[in-house]
């Protein structure tokens, strides 16, 4: 039964003093893992299994450069590697420490070539495997996609992307300042040669200028709620806590994905050469959400008729960017639904 005028009122005052204190911040990232490797900036993390590990291949995520991964584990109950793993699936996750001047040349390259190959390999021998499961989130997504059409040769049995861009004539005003020639790559990227944290944060709330607000409003109305209130502090801490950005990929991103919309095109440059999205051979699920400010669905759309594999499927989720691994929609949809995909294209038992 819901709480009555005078309780709620009592609520809104402690939750909104502990609010204003800074003292309700959510315990993120709960779900019990494990460091398996480890390379410059990159960390591969298995976690542990509170059901039986039924499926096979394992799942080896990898995440974008942008943000913090504990998105995908926020809070116990709305984690989606909390759900995949109590589903029987053995859970890797490629994450990366926050680059310093000594990544700032890091390029494309660097993570489709090394990196992620070498990560690969580790779950390969840490799970007892032949193949994996690649699932690429937000920017990781397209390192997923440059990872598959480069290096057919890799044991990769799925691949999966989620809120990942492929237009970027879609991806709104901070895309096309760089597209029209307003800005250069390196009227952002500071003398460390990375892109700050505070230049993506400002970029990412131009967006959605209203949102702020909005939000506000919507928080606190609810502020009499404890799983409401937790539930949105967990988000907006995430959603502002950005990390840098290596300069050297920033200038490939705005020559090669904003500025020749490569993607979109199918073809990429890639080393001295190219790579074709048609030689992503592999079942591929497309996950994207049709009210996404971050990656707008018009972005991602394309993505699901430029692979080239005879097994392409689409979850289009009635949400936002978060939608995919927090809030109702991941819970009702989103979670389901990439569970079954997951499990059709695995082995059980």
């Amino acid at each position: 039964m819901a709480p009555g005028l005078i309780e709620r009122q009592i609520l809104r005052t402690r939750n909104g003093l502990a609010y204003l204190a800074g003292a309700n911040r959510p315990d993120m990232a709960q779900t019990p893992r494990d460091l398996v490797w480890k390379r410059d900036k990159a960390r591969l993390w298995r976690y542990r299994s509170s059901a039986q590990r039924r499926f096979r291949p394992p799942v080896l995520i990898v995440h974008s450069l942008v943000s913090k991964s504990y998105i995908l584990d926020l809070l116990p109950g709305t984690s989606m590697i909390g759900y995949l793993t109590g589903e029987g699936f053995d859970v890797f996750l490629l994450d990366w420490v926050p680059p310093d001047p000594a990544d700032a040349e890091n390029t494309l390259e660097t993570y489709v070539d090394e990196y992620i190959p070498a990560a690969i390999g580790a779950v390969l021998e840490e799970a007892d495997a032949d193949e994996v499961t690649l699932i690429g989130y937000c920017f990781g997504g397209v390192l997923a996609l440059l990872e598959v059409a480069a290096h057919p040769e890799l044991p990769i049995r799925n691949l999966m992307v989620m809120a990942t861009p492929c237009d970027y004539r879609e991806m709104g005003f901070m895309s096309n300042m760089f597209r029209a020639h307003r800005l250069g790559p390196d009227d952002v990227i500071d003398e460390t040669g990375l892109v700050p944290a505070n230049a993506l944060d400002e970029g990412f709330q131009s967006l959605k200028p209203t949102e702020y607000v909005t939000q506000r409003v919507n928080f606190f109305q609810n502020l009499w709620n404890d799983e409401f209130v937790e539930g949105f502090l967990a988000i907006a801490f995430w959603a502002r806590d950005q990390v840098s950005f290596p300069g050297g990929v920033f200038r490939q991103t705005v020559e090669r994905l904003i500025r020749q919309n490569a993607l979109l095109g199918g073809v990429i440059p890639h080393g001295r050469g190219e790579v074709r999205l048609e030689d992503i051979r592999c079942p591929f699920l497309n996950a994207y959400a049709a009210q996404d400010t971050i990656t707008p669905a018009a972005s991602s759309e394309p993505l699901t008729r430029l692979v080239g594999s005879d097994d392409v499927s689409e979850l289009r989720l009635e949400s936002g960017h978060i939608g995919f691994v927090a809030g109702r929609q991941a819970a009702k949809v989103a979670r389901p639904q990439i569970r079954d995909w997951l499990a059709t294209h695995s082995d059980d038992g």
